[in-house]
C-alpha cells in the first residue's frame, strides 16, 4: 500500500471561500478516481504554531494506483484550477505502508 501525504500553506489573504472550494473539489475525486482506497483532507486543527494550513492523505493499493491518481485529469484540474492559484508552499511524500 502507498500513502500520499501533501500539505499546503496558502498565500497571504486567501479568502476562506477559496479554501473551501479546494475542499469541495477534492471531495469529488474519490468518486472519479477508482484507485483511491481512502481519502482524507482538511485544514490544520491548530494546536501547534507554524504548521501548514491544509493537508491531504490518500491511500492506494500500490504505486500504480498513486500514479493513476497523480495523472488523472480530474486531479490535475483541481491542482490547476483551485490549488495553484492560492498556494504559497507545498510539501509531499509517498510512504509505503506494507513493509
Amino acid at each position: 500500500m502507498v500513502r500520499h501525504v501533501v500539505v499546503f500553506r496558502w498565500s497571504d489573504g486567501v479568502p476562506v471561500e477559496d479554501q473551501e472550494a479546494v475542499a469541495a473539489a477534492l471531495a469529488a475525486l474519490p468518486s472519479e478516481i477508482p484507485a483511491i482506497l481512502d481519502y482524507r483532507f482538511g485544514p490544520d486543527a491548530g494546536p501547534a504554531d507554524g504548521n501548514f494550513d491544509f493537508a491531504v492523505t490518500a491511500d492506494f493499493a500500490d504505486e500504480a494506483g498513486y500514479l493513476e491518481y497523480r495523472d488523472h485529469p480530474a486531479h490535475r484540474a483541481v491542482i490547476t484550477d483551485r490549488i495553484l492559484p492560492i498556494v504559497a508552499e507545498r510539501a509531499a511524500v509517498q510512504v509505503r505502508l506494507d513493509g
